[in-house]
């Protein structure tokens, strides 16, 4: 049976100091957590992170990673440098580089190929907002967002973890419901089995506002191994909460 996942995405929060203490409450209490867990923290913090987190159980993530694998790009981070900093995994395709930065499906297949070649495991984000939602369309926006990473990326999908995150579920404090979510995990699931023969090997995660309170009720879906958290994850005794739930 495949451990289940938890994994922090601080997003833009943090600072050397809170960085700190807030790694060190979580270390101090965590133990031999029956899950895999890491911590996307914010690029700038990645060498003080790598340093706190030595020769612990967490792993070190990066919430983004270049589309390029090197040369003129002002601004961008290679997979080839997140690996010095023994990064193992990068977010790829969540909605806030979506919606803010007009990230396309096909850059994202892009980035998580970029990390592959590394060695790094690609977080690909997919979801829908609330007007393809309501209008019916989750199930085609989260299959195709999921098929051009398929398409980029051949055999090698397997290796990837997926992260369903509703947009309309996104630091809203609003979160689908455990149906809900399942329902859309399922739909990931086929997806997946008919484009690879590992696809059991395949974490789908979910990301929407997944917290102390409703975590065990998602995690005990089914489909969902694991789960993307935002604001939960700078605080440690609701991040320590979800992992003991991901038994």
């Amino acid at each position: 049976m495949k451990k289940k996942l938890i994994a922090g995405n601080w997003k833009m929060n943090g600072s050397l100091a809170a960085n700190e203490r807030l790694l060190r409450a979580i270390l101090a209490e965590l133990g031999q957590p029956a899950c895999q867990v890491a911590v996307a923290v914010p690029s700038a913090y990645l060498a003080q992170c790598q340093a706190l987190l030595a020769g612990s159980v967490i792993d070190l993530a990066a919430q983004d990673v270049s589309a390029q694998e090197g040369g003129a790009f002002t601004g961008e981070i290679s997979a080839v440098m997140l690996k010095d900093f023994a990064v193992c995994y990068a977010i790829v395709g969540h909605s806030e580089r979506r919606q803010y930065h007009g990230e396309s499906d096909e850059t994202v297949a892009l980035k998580a190929q970029r990390a592959l070649s590394s060695g790094i495991t690609p977080i690909v984000c997919v979801g829908e907002t609330l007007a393809e939602r309501e209008a019916g369309r989750t199930d085609e926006v989260v299959k195709r967002q999921l098929a051009a990473v398929i398409h980029a990326n051949g055999h090698c999908v397997s290796e990837i973890v997926v992260a369903y995150e509703p947009v309309w579920a996104i630091g809203t404090g609003k979160t689908a419901s455990p149906e809900q979510a399942q329902q859309v995990h399922a739909v990931l699931r086929a997806q997946l089995k008919a484009a690879s023969s590992s696809a059991d090997r395949i974490k789908l995660l979910y990301g929407g506002s997944m917290n102390a309170t409703n975590a065990a009720s998602l995690l005990a879906q089914p489909d969902i191994d694991g789960g993307l958290i935002g604001g939960a994850a700078l605080k440690a005794p609701d991040f320590l909460t979800i992992i003991a739930t991901a038994a």
